[in-house]
């Protein structure tokens, strides 16, 4: 069970990340923040990752073997890095359209695909 909660938090915290990152890439298209600048664009961003880190800290926590969970923190950080691949992905599809998604993108996917195989391995 304590797989799918730390799953589950990792792509909460990853939706997060992604507004937090990326999301103000899409404020210039908005009439409120068309006047701000890049002190105010990181105080907001700021503002997004504290709940980022509300959610991948327990995630963490709640995984990693050392405290009674499943996953090693190799495991945890690949996982990370393959779901916050996954939320970016959806993000950038659904929010940027000009942005297209390519055969080479899907072929690094793939190699990160092998490599949560080849890190979960035994």
């Amino acid at each position: 069970m304590k797989q799918f909660y730390t799953i589950g938090l990792l792509i909460i915290s990853n939706i997060f990340m992604t507004l937090a990152w990326y999301g103000h890439l899409k404020f210039a298209e908005w009439k409120w923040s068309a006047k701000l600048g890049l002190i105010s664009i990181i105080f907001i961003s700021w503002g997004v990752a504290f709940f980022e880190y509300c959610f991948q800290v327990p995630a963490n926590k709640i995984g990693y073997t050392g405290n009674g969970g499943p996953f090693n923190l190799w495991q945890l950080k690949v996982l990370q890095e393959v779901i916050t691949l996954v939320v970016f992905t959806g993000f950038t599809l659904f929010a940027f359209k000009t942005e297209t998604f390519r055969i080479n993108h899907l072929i690094g996917f793939i190699f990160l695909i092998l490599a949560v195989y080849f890190i979960f391995k035994k």
